[in-house]
């Protein structure tokens, strides 16, 4: 037992030096965790294992759970592309909502946690800056940028939940779960569903991800900015 002991905190010795700790690390490592085991998982025992220190060496580079949660919520924002300058507003907001709609689904635990930090990181203001940027320059009033991104990030974090919980990832699974469904159905008890899978979702080349698609250009068809851009605003940054 005394040798199993020395070999295991050799091994972390050596993990420890091949990969000095920082925050980013620590940070990334409570991500693979949660994207593994969602964050009730997530200890700083089972943040430490992987790297190969006791837990307690994790507190020289964070103060405790809830500032790795900012870290790790700040990190998601680091990923979703930044609306790029220059773009019309329709293509800036569609472009980050697609971006944004990829890294949640990377990490499904974070959309549950995208606007729960009291203590927002820098990437996550240099998001929510550009974000509101883009539609002022494209002629958004204050309120109205402030309602055009509500109801955008409404629809994203909505659809990517109710999209995470489906029972069925791609096209040979929903196949599989469509067909148990209908078979499983009394005979013309449902006749609009039985329509709806029969003549829309089992049809080649149906795709889930569509409906994001065109939900999304519906919003962004309903939006019309309501200052004129040119009116001598600062350009956005």
């Amino acid at each position: 037992m005394r040798e199993e002991g020395r070999a295991t905190g050799k091994g972390r010795a050596r993990a420890s030096a091949r990969r000095p700790l920082s925050r980013e690390l620590v940070i990334r490592t409570a991500m693979a965790v949660a994207d593994a085991k969602g964050t009730a998982a997530l200890t700083m025992r089972a943040i430490a294992e992987p790297l190969g220190v006791e837990p307690m060496s994790l507190y020289h580079h964070v103060a405790g759970r809830e500032d790795i949660l900012d870290g790790m919520v700040d990190a998601v924002f680091a990923e979703i592309a930044l609306p790029p300058g220059g773009t019309g507003w329709r293509s800036a907001m569609r472009l980050r909502a697609e971006s944004a709609r990829e890294v949640l689904r990377r990490h499904p635990w974070a959309v549950a946690l995208m606007d729960s930090r009291a203590r927002p990181g820098p990437a996550t203001l240099r998001h929510h800056d550009a974000v509101l940027g883009a539609l002022r320059a494209g002629g958004f009033s204050v309120p109205m940028a402030a309602h055009a991104f509500s109801l955008l990030d409404s629809y994203l974090y909505g659809f990517v939940i109710q999209e995470l919980s489906l029972p069925f990832r791609g096209a040979a699974e929903l196949e599989e779960v469509a067909g148990a469904i209908l078979r499983d159905m009394p005979a013309d008890a449902f006749p609009h569903l039985t329509e709806l899978a029969t003549e829309h979702v089992l049809k080649p080349g149906y795709d889930y991800a569509d409906e994001f698609a065109f939900g999304l250009g519906l919003i962004l068809d309903a939006l019309h900015p309501d200052e004129d851009p040119g009116a001598g605003r600062r350009p956005a940054r």
